[in-house]
């Protein structure tokens, strides 16, 4: 597989696990399992999601760069709530746990394949 299609796929894969995992955050929080009856205000946290959308859709290097970071807040939140929680709850969670580490993974070789020497290696 050429590098360029390694690429393509882990820039999907990316955007597809965030919105995936915003559109899991309001499913959870709001209709499947909220913390209250009715919905929850915990479904704010799939807004920050949105904050990297853009640069991640149009393939900028340094937004791949912190989302790499920045989706370790919601591993770790799945984490927790894997740990706490029980019935469907744990089971979103775990979902949560299963889309950060693919955008986690995703981004961070889309990173790496971006970098300046790869990519003047790939010109020659």
């Amino acid at each position: 597989m050429s590098l360029q299609k390694q690429r393509d796929l882990a820039r999907i894969a990316a955007v597809g696990s965030v919105v995936a995992l915003i559109a899991l955050c309001l499913a959870w929080e709001l209709v499947l399992a909220p913390l209250r009856t009715g919905g929850s205000t915990l479904a704010l946290k799939a807004l920050p999601l949105l904050l990297p959308l853009r640069g991640l859709i149009h393939g900028r290097r340094y937004t791949y760069q912190w989302t790499s970071m920045f989706i370790l807040l919601w591993w770790a939140e799945g984490l927790m709530r894997v740990w706490s929680d029980a019935g469907l709850s744990r089971w979103l969670a775990g979902g949560e746990v299963v889309l950060a580490t693919i955008c986690f993974v995703a981004v961070s070789y889309y990173a790496k394949w971006t970098r300046p020497s790869v990519l003047a290696a790939e010109a020659k």
